[in-house]
């Protein structure tokens, strides 16, 4: 053997040596294996409690989410209902200097409120104040101008019932003051169409297309004096449906048709079989047509009506077998966001039509609008009668609506 070898052998001896000297015993490992076998029941049993702490969370998490989802569907249940109520209105202050007199009247409030039952189904009201103050030897009124039930059978067709306006004229449905130029409403829709005019009954509506479209109105009616100065004029036959007589009800039929973009035309019938609800047995017939056409700044309005009763009433009210009005509105609004506007308007009407003597009161109106803002409006009007009339002047006024 040389002496590497022997040199080698002895380093490999002495390797496995030290080897068998760091081998533990089996007291040794049986000591490690209790040692672990410690550490992994503590290990164990903080898992079960972080187990037991992570349930717990879960079932509070649980609870808390219940807890949000129950107060969730009470505050949807309490918002569905404020979502559902529609609140609108609007006013108009008025300064008149005529020849009848300089007078200043709030002359109008009125408050919209309305509610939807559900998509098709709604309830639409409109409660007014007339002249600021109302009460006895007050000049003003509160009234109830709407109050009505709306349903929707589809998209083209729908029925109301209760109180409602009449589908007549072009003002007595929109008559907000920011909607129409002059400080007053016009002559003609409010002495031959008594604007606002509204009745209680069951009404039926019909798009056919999108260009025609059809008014049906099934109501109580008028009730005209039939003595004294106001003997048979129309405006002073609304009842308001204030424990209104209903012995003889009223018929209207109105047909819309809108040609081309910009131009709405119409017609109204309306059939009451007495004017005087028993009193003397007065047939009456209204007949009315109007236009209406915008495009750009441009527009134009125009309306005829006609009222035709029996004519059985006494020789001094003969006169009032007839009454009729028409008038004629152009008008144009410029600016960038078309907030001035400028027109003109002549109108005729005639409560003693029937008498052909009676002469007809003619009137002028020029005037401008400004729109602060496009439901805020200032005006300012002048005016001139002549034949029949007499009251010259000019008119000032702001309205709004929203």
């Amino acid at each position: 053997m040389t002496k590497k070898a022997i040199i080698l052998a002895l380093t490999c001896l002495s390797v496995v040596a030290s080897a068998a000297e760091q081998t533990p015993s089996m007291e040794e490992m049986w000591k490690i294996i209790q040692q672990q076998q410690k550490t992994i029941e503590v290990l164990q049993s903080k898992l079960a409690e972080q187990d037991k702490v992570v349930s717990e969370n879960v079932e509070q998490v649980a609870a808390q989410q219940q807890a949000i989802n129950v107060v969730a569907d009470a505050i949807e249940e309490q918002a569905e209902p404020i979502d559902r109520v529609k609140i609108g209105g609007y006013g108009e202050l008025h300064y008149n200097n005529l020849d009848s007199g300089e007078e200043m009247d709030f002359h109008r409030f009125v408050l919209f409120f309305g509610y939807d039952f559900n998509e098709k189904t709604r309830f639409f009201s409109e409660l007014e104040v007339e002249h600021a103050l109302a009460g006895d030897g007050k000049p003003g009124e509160v009234e109830l101008e709407q109050a009505y039930i709306e349903h929707l059978f589809n998209d083209s067709t729908k029925m109301t019932a209760g109180l409602s306006l009449v589908p007549v004229g072009i003002l007595n449905e929109t008559h907000e003051p920011d909607t129409f130029f002059g400080v007053e409403r016009n002559n003609v829709e409010k002495n031959i169409i008594p604007s606002t005019w509204w009745e209680a009954g069951l009404g039926f509506n019909k798009q056919f297309t999108d260009q025609l479209g059809l008014d049906l109105f099934v109501s109580s009616g008028l009730n005209v004096p039939i003595s004294g100065s106001n003997a048979f004029k129309i405006r002073n036959g609304r009842q308001k449906v204030a424990e209104a007589k209903a012995s003889d009800l009223a018929y209207t039929a109105r047909l819309r048709y809108n040609p081309m973009p910009g131009l709405q035309l119409a017609a109204t019938y309306q059939r009451q079989t007495d004017l005087t609800q028993g009193a003397l047995d007065v047939a009456a017939d209204l007949f009315e047509i109007n236009a209406q056409y915008q495009r750009d700044g441009f527009g134009l309005r125009a309306l005829y009506a006609n009222w035709d009763l029996d004519n059985n009433v006494n020789t001094v009210n003969a006169a009032r077998a007839e009454q009729m009005g028409y008038y004629i509105e152009p008008s144009y609004r410029f600016g960038g966001a078309r907030e001035y506007g400028v027109f003109a308007r002549y109108s005729v009407y005639n409560n003693n039509a029937g008498d052909r003597n009676a002469l007809d009161v003619e009137q002028m109106d020029i005037g401008f609008n400004y729109w602060l803002t496009p439901t805020t409006v200032f005006k300012f009007d002048y005016q001139d009668q002549s034949e029949g009339g007499s009251d010259d002047g000019f008119n000032l006024g702001v309205g709004y609506s929203f």
